[in-house]
């Protein structure tokens, strides 16, 4: 393989890079809202069904169920059926660290803010 052909395949496309940013900001879109961001963040510790997830976030079961949709649907979460129940669970582990990451950002911002007169 000559160095031409594999330094081209090392770097994206303009047009490889402008779908992989679409998606990255899809997928920021996604977690920017605070209920989706506290059921993923649930769902880092484990499988859970919505009765769960509502009584854990305090949000209204309709809500729980819409955002856990529009995650699913995004591909973020997946579902099986145990019985009757739904249970859901992150899709892959880089969704956990990416939760794990925006709460560290978080508590940063919130340590270094400047004290409320």
């Amino acid at each position: 393989m000559s160095t031409r052909v594999h330094a081209a395949t090392a770097y994206p496309t303009q047009q490889q890079d402008d779908e992989r940013l679409q998606t990255a900001a899809a997928v920021l879109a996604l977690l920017a809202d605070r209920t989706r961001l506290a059921l993923l963040q649930q769902l880092t510790e484990g499988e859970a069904d919505v009765a769960t997830l509502t009584a854990r976030s305090g949000a209204a079961r309709p809500s729980v169920s819409q955002h856990l949709a529009k995650l699913r649907l995004a591909g973020l979460v997946a579902t099986r059926k145990d019985g009757r129940r739904v249970v859901y669970r992150l899709q892959h582990g880089h969704l956990k660290r990416l939760v794990a990451e925006a709460l560290s950002v978080a508590d940063h911002q919130i340590k270094h803010l400047p004290p409320h007169d």
